[in-house]
C-alpha cells in the first residue's frame, strides 16, 4: 500500500481530492436557529477584531496582514456589509510581545466586543492567545502555516498544516533535487522546533541516516549568520546532494540570505526551501544572488488567474502603491474573511457556537483557480505550490499538485499523534479523537 493509500485509510475521511468531493463527503451543516449570545451585536456595526504585530521583529510579515483585513471589510461594506450592518475594524498592535497577545486578544473580545479575530503569525504567538479564545469562546482566522499538532473548536486554520508545505517540500527536494543531506535551519520557538520534529521523523522513515541531518535553532531577530552559514556550507561539503529547509521567521530572514550570498551558496549547490518567506520578505533583500531558491507555499502573486489578477490589481489600488506585493498569509486571510461572512449568513447571527457550526462545509474561492473548503477538522483544502526565487522578487512556480490537500492537523509520523483526528461535527465534537481506542483525548466540546 503507498504512503498515501495508508494514509487515507488510516484517517477514514481521506487527505486529498478537490473542495466539490470533500464537501460532498460531510454534506451540508444546518445553521442554529438559537438565540444570539453576547456576540450578537446590539448597535450599528459588526465589530472584528485585528490581531497582528505592527511593530517589533514580526512587522515585517504581519502589517501587511492587518492592512489586507481593512481592505476586505472596506469591500464586504460596500456591498452592504453583514446581516444589514456595516463592519467595523479594531485594529491592536500586540508589538511581537508573545504574552501581550493573549493580553489583547482579551481585550478584543471582553472590552471590545468583537464577533471574531483575524490574527496571530507565529505559533507562539497563537499558543498564546489560544486560552483566551476558549475560555471567552470567541473565534480566531489563523492565517499563517503552521506546525499542526493541534485542533481547537474556537480556532479556524486557514494556513498550511505540514503535510499542505513542509513534507511537499521535502519529497520536491528529493525527487527533483536528489538531495541526500538536510539541514533544518529554524527560529527558536515551537513551531520550527514541532515542523522539524515531524520532518526529521519524516526522512528517517525513508531511510535517512541521523549523520544526514543537521538541525539548527536561533533566537528571533537573529542578526550574525557568518558561522551558521559557514557549517551548512561545511555540511554540503561531504559529497551528498545538501539542501537548507528552512522555518527561519521574521527579520532574521534578511540577514541570512545575505549571508547566503556573502559566502557564494548558489541554489545549484545548496538549495534553499523556505516556509516564512514570502514576496513581502523579499522587498526587502537583494534577490539576485537569491535565484533558484525555493519556497513552498499555496499561493504566489504570480499565480495567473483572472481572480488573482483583479486581487492584485485592488490591492495595488487600496495602498495606492504598485510595489506592494501581495503573499500567501494574505491569501489565507481572504479565504478565512469570506468564509466567516458566509457562516455568518448561514447561521444568521454572529454568535460563535452557531457561526462556529455553520463554517463546517462552507467553501469559498481561493486565488489559484479552485475552491478552499473548511473541513471537520477546522482546516481548509490547499493546493500546494513550489515557487523559484527570481530577480524581480518574485516566485516562479515550479511545482503544483494536481489537486487540494486536505490537512492532517495530527501527524501520522509522530507516535503520539499518529492515531488521532480532529472532528467537531455532531456528535462527535473532538479535536483529538483516538481512532484505535475510540476516544476524545482532548479538546470535546459538550
Amino acid at each position: 500500500m503507498s504512503q498515501d493509500e495508508t494514509s487515507l485509510s488510516r484517517r477514514g475521511l481521506g487527505r486529498l481530492g478537490v473542495a466539490a468531493a470533500t464537501l460532498a463527503a460531510f454534506g451540508a451543516v444546518e445553521a442554529k436557529t438559537s438565540e444570539p449570545a453576547a456576540a450578537q451585536p446590539t448597535g450599528g456595526t459588526i465589530k472584528v477584531g485585528i490581531l497582528h504585530s505592527l511593530s517589533g521583529t514580526m512587522a515585517i510579515s504581519e502589517t501587511t496582514l492587518k492592512d489586507v483585513m481593512l481592505m476586505l471589510i472596506e469591500q464586504q461594506n460596500a456591498k452592504g456589509g453583514l446581516l444589514g450592518k456595516k463592519l467595523e475594524a479594531v485594529v491592536v498592535d500586540p508589538a511581537s510581545n508573545w504574552p501581550l497577545f493573549a493580553e489583547k486578544a482579551r481585550q478584543l473580545i471582553s472590552v471590545d466586543k468583537v464577533a471574531a479575530v483575524f490574527g496571530c503569525w507565529t505559533s507562539v504567538s497563537r499558543k498564546s492567545v489560544l486560552p483566551v479564545f476558549e475560555e471567552l469562546n470567541n473565534i480566531l482566522f489563523y492565517p499563517v502555516q503552521y506546525e499542526g499538532q493541534e485542533c481547537s473548536r474556537n480556532v479556524f486554520y486557514t494556513g498550511a498544516a505540514p503535510n499542505q508545505q513542509a513534507i511537499p517540500a521535502v519529497d520536491y527536494l528529493r525527487n527533483e533535487s536528489k538531495v541526500k543531506r538536510w539541514v533544518l535551519a529554524g527560529t527558536d520557538y515551537v513551531y520550527p522546533r514541532t515542523t522539524n520534529q515531524i520532518l526529521e521523523a519524516y526522512l528517517k522513515s525513508l531511510g535517512v541516516a541521523q549523520d544526514d541531518i543537521m538541525i539548527n535553532y536561533t533566537p528571533f531577530g537573529h542578526s550574525d549568520w557568518q558561522n551558521i552559514v559557514a557549517s551548512i556550507k561545511n555540511f554540503g561539503s561531504a559529497g551528498k546532494k545538501t539542501a537548507v529547509v528552512s522555518t527561519i521567521n521574521g527579520d532574521a530572514n534578511v540577514p541570512f540570505y545575505k549571508e547566503l550570498g556573502n559566502q557564494g551558496i548558489k541554489a545549484t549547490d545548496i538549495p534553499v526551501v523556505a516556509f516564512s518567506v514570502g514576496e513581502e520578505e523579499l522587498a526587502g533583500i537583494d534577490t539576485k544572488p537569491l535565484i533558484g531558491h525555493l519556497a513552498a507555499w499555496n499561493y504566489f502573486e504570480s499565480v495567473e488567474t483572472p481572480q488573482n489578477r483583479k486581487f492584485v490589481a485592488t490591492w495595488k489600488k487600496f495602498t495606492k502603491n504598485p510595489k506592494r506585493t501581495t503573499n500567501d498569509p494574505m491569501e489565507a486571510h481572504y479565504i478565512g474573511f469570506n468564509m466567516w461572512i458566509k457562516a455568518v449568513e448561514k447561521a444568521g447571527t454572529t454568535d460563535p457556537d452557531a457561526v462556529i457550526d455553520a463554517a463546517i462545509g462552507v467553501a469559498v474561492p481561493n486565488l489559484s483557480g479552485g475552491y478552499a473548503a473548511m473541513m471537520p477538522n477546522h482546516h481548509i483544502t490547499k493546493p500546494v505550490l513550489i515557487g523559484e526565487i527570481q530577480g524581480n522578487g518574485q516566485f516562479s512556480i515550479v511545482s503544483q499538485t494536481p489537486g487540494l490537500v486536505v490537512a492532517q492537523e495530527w501527524s501520522p509520523y509522530v507516535a503520539d499523534t499518529k492515531d488521532l483526528i480532529g472532528d467537531w461535527r455532531a456528535p462527535m465534537r473532538c479535536g483529538a479523537f483516538n481512532v484505535k481506542t475510540g476516544t476524545c483525548t482532548a479538546g470535546k466540546k459538550v
